[in-house]
């Protein structure tokens, strides 16, 4: 109760500080690469509850009044997105702020152009939010460049010239998860992904990844976000499951007529009744062109694909499972079936955070909160810091915040460190690989402005041949021959001509004589690329 309290008065000191205080000249200028490009990795800067001589000697009395804007949607729809990340600042400002500091909310909800005309009016020495990239967008173009905006949209579109953003970028997801693919020696993978626009945006990151990574891609799909039926038709072309109902059918089929019609020995005809026993307990034959699906919606659309790609029999020993921080806080930890999966996450979130924010709020924090809190006492350290504002905010070292490592780029996009979990049902991933702990070694090689929508690619697969997976005697394997099953078929790669030209006699049957010419045992010709089985289902 005692700092419920004084948090009310800290509020009511916030709320009016906005009509007051604020610049009486201009405001510094500032390049945003041109000292970056000066400056090299250290030790990052621990962020949580640090004192204000921790943000460098101030270049200012701290007597002296300064004046902080705060852009979010305080009403309509998003209104608790704009409360969650207030709560924070106000905390951060309870905890580490000066007293001159002015901390001024505007909410993004009403006009924000002219909104915008007010903020700038006070002079404001570095705007936090928006939230949205519509809004980020507006904001960039409307104020001078040398204010500093340190917004929460993960649009790399938004950003840049100053405006820059705390959020988890896609890019930093995606690429640290293909990065543990390679670690798990993956072969292939095929990408699941919402058909949205940030649907394209993170296929196409995930694409790149997988050439800057070398591990080939064999198909993107897209599907609708909770929509059961878009989800089931993505699962059920993802898997084969046609091709695979077909080959398991002309298997037993071969198997029977064989068993049926043929003279075989006691011995073949054992072998051959085991395999139909074995293929009565399934409903298809043939292995995936893939050991491994990433997911790149969130964890409620992740598990309903996961189950139906299970009931289209793509199972755990088929392919390995992988997403992204879309599933963070999500109920697919809690999902037995989902064990074994892996993803991309910021570190927990500090307790000592945590249990402040609970106690003020009410309610546990989530990565909004999280990045409100931050990005203001970077605020409050810029403000007071000797450093230049492009200098502190741009300090390649980073900063270790209430959810992990960090740092801003000149493009504007953020830098977070994460690690690797794996779910195993109870509900508490457990961490395969830390997050980075330092920037020393570059993280990522991903620019997401350099990122560019991925289209739907269809599966590339040799077929299935389903007498590679049955035994026929081989006196009757011409007879009971089997055509390639499957879509998209890929053509076997062509021959390389030799450099070396031999010229041979126009009668073929004279024996050639070459000193270039060595015979060779020839093999057995692969049945793999024959032609394409069209499936029709009814």
């Amino acid at each position: 109760m005692r700092i419920n309290r004084f948090f009310t008065y800290l509020l009511t000191l916030l709320i009016l500080a906005g009509c007051g205080g604020g610049m009486d000249g201009n405001l510094p200028s500032n390049d945003w690469y041109g000292e970056h490009d000066n400056m090299t990795a250290g030790t990052p800067l621990e962020m949580y509850g640090r004192p204000l001589d921790g943000y460098g000697a101030p270049s200012v009395s701290q007597d002296a009044t300064h004046h902080m804007a705060v852009l979010l949607p305080l009403s309509g729809d998003n209104a608790q997105i704009g409360r969650t990340i207030r709560t924070s600042v106000e905390i951060a400002a309870l905890q580490n702020a000066p007293k001159g500091l002015n901390i001024s909310f505007y909410d993004t909800n009403n006009n924000l152009s002219e909104t915008i005309k007010t903020v700038l009016a006070g002079n404001p020495e570095i705007i936090i939010g928006p939230v949205f990239s519509s809004d980020a967008k507006l904001v960039r173009e409307s104020r001078p460049d040398e204010l500093p905006v340190i917004s929460f949209t993960s649009d790399a579109a938004a950003i840049g010239d100053g405006v820059m953003t705390l959020a988890l970028m896609p890019t930093n997801s995606i690429e640290t998860i293909i990065q543990e693919m390679k670690s798990d020696n993956i072969k292939n993978f095929i990408i699941l992904s919402p058909d949205t626009e940030s649907g394209h945006l993170m296929a196409g990151t995930a694409k790149t990844a997988s050439d800057i990574y070398d591990i080939p891609l064999s198909g993107i799909f897209f599907y609708k976000e909770q929509d059961p039926e878009s989800i089931k038709n993505t699962a059920s072309s993802a898997s084969m499951h046609n091709a695979r109902v077909a080959a398991h059918t002309r298997a037993r089929q071969v198997l029977s007529d064989i068993l049926v019609n043929e003279r075989i020995t006691a011995i073949e005809r054992s072998r051959m009744n085991a395999q139909l026993d074995k293929l009565s307990k399934t409903e298809t034959l043939g292995k995936l062109p893939y050991d491994a699906v990433l997911f790149l919606g969130n964890g409620e659309d992740t598990r309903s694909l996961a189950s139906y790609l299970r009931y289209y029999d793509v199972s755990a020993r088929d392919a390995r499972f992988y997403g992204t921080s879309m599933w963070d806080g999500s109920d697919i930890s809690s999902d037995v079936t989902m064990s074994g999966a892996k993803f991309s996450a910021l570190s927990e979130i500090k307790p000592e955070f945590s249990n402040l924010y609970e106690r003020t709020s009410g309610v546990l924090p989530n990565r909004l909160a999280t990045f409100g809190y931050d990005v203001t006492n970077m605020a409050i350290g810029m403000i007071y810091s000797d450093k230049s504002n492009a200098s502190y905010l741009l300090d390649p070292s980073g900063y270790i915040g209430t959810d992990g490592l960090f740092r801003m780029l000149p493009t504007g996009a953020s830098e977070r460190a994460l690690q690797i979990v794996e779910l195993n049902g109870s509900g508490t991933p457990r961490v395969i690989t830390p997050a980075a702990s330092n920037f020393m070694s570059p993280l990522y090689n991903i620019d997401q402005r350099n990122t560019k929508p991925a289209d739907a690619m269809d599966l590339e697969t040799p077929g299935i041949d389903p007498d590679d997976y049955i035994f026929i005697p081989e006196h009757l394997s011409s007879k009971y021959r089997s055509k390639t099953i499957g879509t998209n078929i890929t053509e076997k790669p062509a021959a390389q001509r030799s450099q070396i030209i031999a010229f041979l006699p126009e009668d073929d049957s004279d024996p050639i004589k070459s000193e270039n010419y060595k015979p060779v045992k020839l093999e057995s010709v692969s049945r793999n690329y024959i032609d394409e089985y069209e499936i029709i289902e009814e």
